[in-house]
């Protein structure tokens, strides 16, 4: 186990760039905080290194298998958080390649330009929960490694694959494959349960406040609509979401 005294060692600072999108995407790694999300990752094999300060020691459930470990000191532990109340351990992680897991998948969700962390982490969440095969993030969303997109996702990024991509080229390849892709949206759209369940689907979902671009929902095999029966104008696409796919599930 090697331990790191100071702040200025150029392994600390490798571990701070992975705070930025840039770094992520340059290294094909990012960087996660807390027990629950290092052990999930550990039990999938994505741990390239493991960061433990001295304050806690390294807990002896953890089976580390091949990665490396680094104990460091509570200061350099700290500098790493962006939480309140750091837990003091981390993990470097490999992203999973864009094809992994993928090519025999029957359902998915698609997601156009959701820009909150936590409605993005929460409907990784959800689609982990209800078994969807797989999750393509569109552009114009946050960073689907955002640190606080891995706390609200509560480590599904290790359960299915979750991959960035052009969403009118997946429209176009899944419903070539004659996979029924659904969009969501508030008019010319039939309520949802018009629409059957299958054992294959594509879930589209929107931006927080436009929805889905509207030349995406053009390209949708059927556009779908939840009825509102009080005064709130709308649901947050994170509640949607969950209700759509486990309705199309069952």
């Amino acid at each position: 186990m090697k331990y790191i005294q100071s702040s200025q060692n150029p392994q600390v600072k490798q571990w701070k760039k992975l705070l930025t999108k840039k770094e992520r995407d340059r290294s094909e790694t990012f960087l996660i905080e807390g027990f629950h999300l290092v052990e999930e990752a550990l039990k999938e094999n994505q741990v390239v290194e493991v960061i433990i300060s001295e304050k806690i020691g390294m807990p002896s459930r953890l089976d580390i298998g091949s990665a490396s470990v680094t104990m460091v000191t509570e200061e350099i532990a700290d500098s790493l958080s962006d939480t309140e109340t750091p837990q003091g351990i981390y993990a470097v992680c490999r992203q999973l390649k864009t094809d992994d897991g993928v090519s025999n998948a029957k359902t998915f969700l698609l997601i156009d330009a959701v820009q909150d962390p936590g409605n993005l982490g929460t409907m990784i969440r959800t689609a982990d929960a209800a078994g969807i095969d797989a999750v393509i993030v569109g552009r114009g969303s946050v960073d689907v490694y955002n640190s606080k997109v891995l706390r609200s996702a509560q480590g599904s990024h290790f359960h299915l694959p979750i991959i960035r991509g052009d969403l009118e080229n997946w429209i176009q390849e899944l419903k070539e494959k004659n996979i029924p892709v659904y969009g969501t949206a508030l008019e010319g759209a039939s309520t949802y349960t018009d629409i059957p369940a299958a054992e294959s689907f594509a879930l589209m979902v929107g931006n927080e406040g436009g929805g889905i671009n509207k030349d995406l929902l053009m390209k949708t095999t059927a556009n779908l609509y939840i009825p509102i029966y009080g005064k709130s104008e709308s649901l947050n696409v994170a509640v949607a979401t969950g209700i759509l796919l486990y309705y199309l599930k069952k």
